[in-house]
């Protein structure tokens, strides 16, 4: 992996942006392991302490690792935050289990956020920020493309059942690309798109991707048609950090998904691994219209009710062939997901 000179000196600290969220926590933990000093940005301060906790249960992080109060939806702190560092990794947005019925709750924040943390950058002669986009940004349309997408691809905001969630990235990162171009300044920007995040859990805080595995452990009715491109956490904190490091990630974008499964392919490696304690894990299929029927009266359904039977997948070729980026296998971050969870006693039942 290239390091750029000075990243573990005082001058090369590394602001990671939303610190207690299950990806910044990684990254943290992460950036930490490879020797850098991290400051990481809070919305609330009360939370230090649990997210020191947190990152201590994977690195223990002392006086490297340091606090600053910023919130994406106010100027406030930014300035501060990122003053004295030389890298920025652009993690925080808002991701909702429940999509709003305004969408402008969640583009309004993550655009206004991201064009926030850069400007702050630039202003502080940043060498490089990596701002975590989705594959959202990237496969939003009205027909899965029948070959894998890659960099090149972009949301169609033009698809009226877009997700909010999905247009939200998409404006966000076309805003970040539109702003370093018109900065001269497109080399110091990279962006990470990620699939469904899963991986060994931190803290009790579940992301959306989380929520999926514990409701297979937990026995829910059965199984929706449904399925993601999945990346393990871990996998995705080193591309942030590769794609921070290496100076040829300058100016590009880098999809970070392992491989396409469907909840029944997870659920079988599930009851495979992990034996009695898989056992509550379902086996039938749901048909499609009981889904329906189930979102009209679940929020939670609701969302993810436009992916029934939906096969999108995703390469990440330029993220291995460039930066030597290899991702675990979707059903092994699955598995230890799914251990994870139960070790923490965060399943029904355990």
């Amino acid at each position: 992996m290239h390091m750029l000179a000075g990243m573990n000196g005082p001058d090369g600290t590394v602001l990671v942006t939303g610190g207690s969220g299950y990806l910044g926590g990684w990254c943290i933990a992460e950036l930490l392991r490879r020797g850098h000093t991290v400051r990481a940005t809070l919305r609330d301060p009360a939370r230090e302490a649990e997210v020191r906790e947190a990152i201590a249960r994977e690195i223990e992080a002392g006086e490297r690792l340091s606090f600053h109060v910023a919130d994406l939806t106010s100027d406030a702190g930014w300035s501060e935050a990122v003053a004295g560092c030389s890298h920025v990794l652009h993690v925080a947005s808002p991701f909702p289990g429940v999509q709003p019925s305004d969408p402008d709750e969640l583009i309004v924040p993550a655009r206004e956020g991201t064009l926030r943390v850069l400007r702050a950058a630039l202003a502080a002669s940043v060498e490089r920020i990596v701002v975590t986009s989705s594959v959202a940004s990237v496969g939003g349309r009205a027909k899965p493309s029948p070959t894998p997408l890659d960099e090149s691809a972009w949301t169609d905001l033009s698809y009226e059942k877009l997700t909010p969630y999905a247009r939200s990235k998409t404006i966000a990162e076309q805003a970040a690309w539109d702003f370093v171009r018109e900065q001269g300044a497109e080399q110091r920007l990279a962006t990470v798109e990620p699939g469904a995040i899963v991986g060994p859990v931190l803290s009790e805080d579940l992301s959306f991707s989380i929520g999926s595995i514990k409701r297979l452990l937990d026995g829910m009715p059965g199984l929706p048609r449904i399925g993601f491109s999945f990346v393990d956490v871990r996998d995705v904190a080193d591309l942030e950090i590769k794609a921070l490091t290496a100076p040829e990630a300058g100016g590009e974008r880098f999809i970070a998904v392992a491989d396409f499964a469907w909840l029944s392919e997870i659920a079988a490696a599930l009851r495979e691994r992990l034996g009695e304690r898989a056992s509550k894990v379902p086996k039938r299929e749901l048909p499609d219209i009981l889904v329906r029927i189930a979102a009209v009266f679940d929020s939670e359904v609701r969302s993810v009710v436009g992916q029934l039977g939906r096969r999108q997948e995703y390469s990440s070729a330029k993220a291995r062939e460039m930066l030597g980026w290899q991702p675990r296998s979707a059903r092994e971050s699955a598995v230890e997901t799914a251990e994870s969870l139960i070790e923490r006693g965060l399943v029904a039942g355990d």
